[in-house]
């Protein structure tokens, strides 16, 4: 029997990996436990998910192994490959009740945006699991993780029939892409039992349109609940404004913002964009304070990142 330990570096949300790799290595009849400095360990395994944040603070030298994996690490570590498919290990994470599970229903992306490396490090969009594989054990809140489920149009529809027909809740907490809302999809997307809301993306200017015309198709199917759009907040700041002011008073609809960051740069955004995104997400703010008023240092205020043309084409009425 190995002993093994469990380090989720940056993860504030539970790590599906290592869920993984803990039902992996129990059934081995190995013992697994979160990492403690004082004991002794055969293999350590360390994730993490972000480039760009803080590692771990020390350095361990209580294991004959460690490895590392997830984005943050090495895109190119995978699990092994008799983890991948395991029931996950939902008792390293006692708050998760007995009735949510997580998983992918596909892994991969068609789209090849700035600020996303799942393209690169999963490959095109492809079938990974059935949704019926990971509503085991009466488990029937999901937490769907797919970057672009809608990409791979009848395998979709398929899992959609199926968390439809069996009554799931679900969440695609990485959003849906609004591009591809046809109204067969919308007539699904309406009649699935949704955790909280809906998520789509609004990263730029150009999906504003297709945004507002899924949330039609929607509403007009009789789907009530509130949608969520992520925005990442990236180049002009006239667009970003107007791309993200455009929904403050629409009817159940909210939006989570988010800096750019070149994944592969690690660059640190602009403070112009933290105090967008402060904004934003700060509801007491977002609904009551336009963007160019907002203050989020005692003696500035937001207006003094535009130019005076820049305000001109913000409409301001106080471009002086």
């Amino acid at each position: 029997m190995r002993r093994v330990g469990l380090i989720a570096v940056d993860s504030t949300f539970p790590n599906l990996a290592l869920m993984k790799l803990s039902a992996w290595h129990k059934a081995q009849g190995d013992k697994v436990e979160w990492y403690n400095a004082f004991d002794n360990y055969d293999i350590v395994y360390m994730t993490k998910v972000f480039n760009f944040t803080p590692d771990y603070g020390y350095v361990i030298t209580n294991a004959d192994k460690v490895v590392r994996g997830g984005t943050g690490y090495d895109i190119d570590r995978k699990l092994p490959r008799d983890a991948e498919y395991v029931k996950p290990d939902y008792s390293i994470y006692p708050q998760i009740d007995s009735k949510t599970a997580f998983g992918f229903l596909t892994r991969g992306c068609p789209n090849k945006c700035a600020w996303c490396i799942v393209p690169l490090k999963e490959g095109r969009v492809r079938p990974y699991m059935d949704v019926e594989d990971i509503a085991v054990d009466g488990r029937t809140r999901l937490i769907l993780m797919d970057n672009n489920i809608l990409a791979l149009p009848e395998y979709a529809k398929e899992q959609l029939g199926k968390i439809i027909k069996n009554g799931y809740r679900v969440d695609f907490n990485q959003a849906l892409d609004a591009r591809l809302v046809t109204d067969e999809f919308a007539d699904l997307l309406a009649k699935v039992k949704w955790i909280d809301y809906i998520r789509f993306g609004c990263d730029s200017k150009a999906q504003v349109k297709f945004c507002k015309e899924a949330i039609r198709k929607l509403r007009e199917r009789g789907y009530n609940k509130w949608v969520m759009l992520y925005t990442i907040i990236d180049g002009d700041i006239v667009d970003c404004i107007e791309r993200i002011e455009r929904w403050r008073h629409e009817d159940r609809v909210c939006v989570n913002a988010a800096p750019y960051r070149d994944p592969r740069k690690l660059n640190t955004p602009p403070q112009w964009q933290k105090d967008m995104a402060r904004w934003a997400n700060r509801k007491e703010f977002y609904r009551t304070i336009d963007f160019v008023d907002f203050s989020p240092r005692k003696g500035f205020v937001c207006r003094e990142y535009l130019s005076h043309d820049e305000l001109i084409r913000l409409g301001s009425m106080n471009a002086c």
